[in-house]
């Protein structure tokens, strides 16, 4: 059921790792490389992958190969939405993976890629296609963000919220499927793609969503999927209860599964981007996973 396991998400983009209190990211290649040892050790052959780099930068692949990061990882990811919120094309795909190709010799995964519907859904339906024409046979696994919209009370994890403007709506139409449960254009032609492209899609804790969510990767022909269990969530009341619920609920897909978040209670501060207190909790958290669900 597990077939990789993938260390934090974006952790080059400030909306999910604190780069004022680790700006040359020495903490989080420790934290990373002893996850990496400590899976490693637990699960011989298991895929670990570096969480996808948003933006696509072979600049920060390069300072997290010197500090000795990719020696305890195997596969490096990327993320990119150029219709939404990247500076450049979505013609530049394979030239975004051959920057990345030049610095590392670790298999490139993408591990989000999408398009919103937020101007038109016919736009979304276009990007989708072109991005698969692009990734296909470029990329061993293709993620594409997400299954479902975002509720709109539910608010999306950026830095500045509203403030953001368009960028910041955009994050609550990037499904294939609208929040009142019906399937956008874009549905279609992903059931036409699949299983070349699998699908990335968060589950909240105790999210409602879960049966659902299963139904319609089922519908839509997915056999790869990337979700996550939160650390933070870890210390919930009931916690092991959802994750037990969760990981049997997508037990018939190929699940790479991503560990991050830190408790505001065990980071240099209070904050789910913050780097931990002690370098090998995150390690400890990631082996109670691998063991109880790999």
């Amino acid at each position: 059921m597990i077939e990789a396991v993938m260390l934090w998400n974006e952790p080059n983009n400030k909306s999910h790792w604190d780069l004022e209190l680790d700006p040359d990211w020495s903490k989080f290649a420790r934290m990373t490389r002893l996850a990496g040892e400590a899976i490693g050790s637990a699960a011989p052959g298991l895929p670990r992958v570096l969480g996808g780099a948003s933006p696509i930068d072979p600049g920060f692949i390069s300072n997290l190969a010197a500090q000795g990061l990719f020696e305890h990882l195997d596969i490096v990811a990327v993320h990119g939405f150029p219709l939404d919120w990247n500076l450049w094309s979505l013609h530049d795909w394979p030239a975004k993976l051959a920057e990345i190709a030049a610095v590392t010799q670790l298999p490139i995964w993408v591990s989000e890629c999408g398009a919103s519907s937020f101007g038109a859904e016919e736009v979304q339906e276009f990007g989708l296609r072109r991005t698969a024409e692009l990734l296909i046979g470029r990329a061993p696994r293709i993620h594409w963000y997400s299954l479902f919209d975002l509720p709109q009370t539910w608010p999306a994890t950026t830095r500045h919220k509203e403030a953001e403007g368009s960028s910041y709506y955009r994050h609550f139409h990037m499904g294939l499927i609208r929040e009142d449960g019906t399937p956008k254009l874009a549905a279609r032609s992903f059931a036409e793609l699949a299983p070349s492209l699998g699908i990335c899609q968060w589950f909240h804790f105790e999210d409602p969503r879960l049966e659902a969510g299963v139904d319609w990767l089922k519908q839509l022909g997915v056999r790869h999927l990337r979700t996550g269990i939160s650390w933070a969530d870890s210390f919930r009341p009931d916690a092991t209860a959802w994750f037990d619920r969760q990981m049997r609920a997508l037990e018939p897909f190929e699940v790479t599964l991503t560990f991050c978040f830190t408790p505001e209670h065990r980071g240099l501060a209070p904050h789910h981007t913050s780097p931990p207190l002690v370098d090998d909790e995150f390690a400890e958290f990631c082996l109670r996973m691998i063991r109880r669900y790999y």
